[in-house]
């Protein structure tokens, strides 16, 4: 659905975030007399009157804090923030009842058709592979817009001009760009493992939503990573499908990148993070080549990549004792990645927050085989991950500790860390409760351990260069 297709229905923003915000400039850019209904919590209502956007002056904006099913029912289309579900009950009710809801990623991408989008979706990895992939393709003479869940919502570059789009998709908006009714010209996906099972209801739920950017927007050609066993169980035969992580296509070998049977770099010396952000850059290589490029050409530009905030970000060291703030990790798979990469250091790692009912059996088994130093656990489903490690912690292989927030859980990893080591903060669960996002966990880490959070937060390259 176009912007100007909303021109005569009933239309409610549902969200006053950056999304939300974003789609009403939008709307109101075109269509300046469409009356608009905003629903936002009612401790928002001052700051959306004090919004730099004009929403004070403009009379053609309502705002009410309760968007109950029958509230919702009295609209045509409902433009939703990213972050709330469309399975939500009030939402089930008004669609029941005909209301139609798209997020701000649908609209860009009914407006741009024309654009050539790179879009990269997956659980783990999807922003350092978006941000590496415009690094690339702007190494190579490109100029490119990096937006997205990144950090930038699309609709903010409605009518910017770009070579090329490297957008970044949750599993929040990949449906939205099947919705939009627009073909991506690439997509690319890393993996899936469980995750959002609170947004999505259930985890076969999230898998669908997650690959809808494949099954239902049919890219013109789908970038998978083979090693994933849920991708490469994939038929999509409206794509033209290129794998990676397979010895015919890019791949690693070690720390050594391969191109089928060409060895071309070692990437043991680059600044990206764990073995998995490596072969994330296989999965860039392949894009790139996917669109007619010399990706051969470019992929020693991977070198000058600067690591994403608050993903594996070592922050420095402070008595001995290395931070490393991971908080963007909110799944027990991503905390794991995170500990394969200090295997052979001492670590005390920090893990929990919001409950969302994910399954960390994986995370105990790997606990009775490789175990860190020590295991600090913390917010809601704090006791829930200490219980269920604690018969194993019993055996001496690891320490466990229960910590009340996140002060209490640094305090009791630098204790156990009195020779020196890594205090990991990768929490394998969302922030939601105790913080506003992850950035914010992120940045109080950061203060916690004697770092300037300023410092260490902004994303470089979002926008277009």
């Amino acid at each position: 659905m176009r912007i100007c297709q909303l021109d005569g229905r009933r239309v409610a923003l549902w969200g006053w975030g950056r999304e939300g915000r974003a789609a009403y400039r939008a709307i109101r850019a075109r269509l300046p007399t469409l009356p608009l209904m905003l629903f936002c919590p009612a401790d928002e209502i001052a700051r959306v009157a004090a919004d730099p956007s004009g929403t004070a002056s403009d009379a053609l904006l309502a705002i009410e804090s309760d968007p109950s099913g029958e509230r919702l029912s009295a609209f045509d289309v409902v433009i939703k923030s990213p972050g709330i579900s469309p399975y939500r009950p009030e939402a089930v009710v008004a669609q029941a009842a005909g209301t139609r809801f798209i997020g701000g990623t649908a609209l860009w991408f009914a407006e741009r058709e024309d654009a050539r989008t790179l879009c990269v979706t997956g659980t783990k990895g999807k922003s350092t592979t978006t941000a590496l992939l415009a690094h690339l393709l702007r190494a190579g003479g490109h100029r490119t817009a990096l937006a997205g869940n990144i950090g930038l919502p699309l609709l903010e570059l409605i009518d910017a001009d770009a070579g090329y789009w490297a957008i970044e998709l949750s599993s929040y908006q990949t449906g939205d760009v099947a919705d939009s009714g627009t073909r991506p010209g690439v997509a690319v996906a890393l993996n899936v493992f469980p995750e959002h099972l609170d947004w999505h209801g259930s985890q076969a739920r999230y898998v669908a939503d997650k690959l809808r950017l494949l099954t239902d927007a049919r890219p013109r050609i789908a970038v998978l990573n083979a090693a994933d066993p849920t991708l490469a169980a994939l038929s999509l035969s409206d794509s033209d499908v290129r794998w990676f992580g397979r010895d015919d296509g890019w791949h690693l070998r070690g720390n050594l990148l391969h191109r089928g049977a060409e060895a071309i770099l070692d990437t043991a010396t680059f600044a990206l993070p764990g073995q998995h952000n490596r072969g994330n850059l296989c999965a860039v290589l392949t894009a790139i080549e996917a669109v007619g490029l010399d990706a051969v050409a470019l992929a020693p530009h991977a070198a000058s990549f600067q690591p994403l905030p608050h993903r594996l970000q070592t922050l420095g060291v402070r008595d001995g004792i290395t931070y490393v703030n991971d908080s963007i990790s909110t799944t027990p798979h991503a905390s794991l990645a995170a500990l394969e990469l200090f295997r052979d250091r001492p670590v005390a790692i920090l893990v929990g927050g919001h409950d969302r009912g994910v399954d960390w059996d994986a995370f105990a088994q790997a606990m009775r085989q490789r175990p860190p130093l020590a295991v600090v656990t913390m917010g809601a489903n704090g006791p829930g991950i200490f219980d269920l490690l604690a018969p194993i912690a019993a055996s001496g292989a690891f320490a466990l500790e229960r910590a009340d927030d996140l002060p209490d859980a640094m305090d009791k990893a630098r204790a156990r860390l009195r020779g020196g080591g890594v205090v990991l903060l990768s929490p394998g669960a969302p922030s939601f409760g105790a913080y506003r996002d992850y950035t914010e966990r992120g940045r109080h880490f950061a203060a916690l351990a004697g770092f300037d959070p300023e410092s260490i937060a902004s994303i470089a390259g979002l926008g277009i260069a």
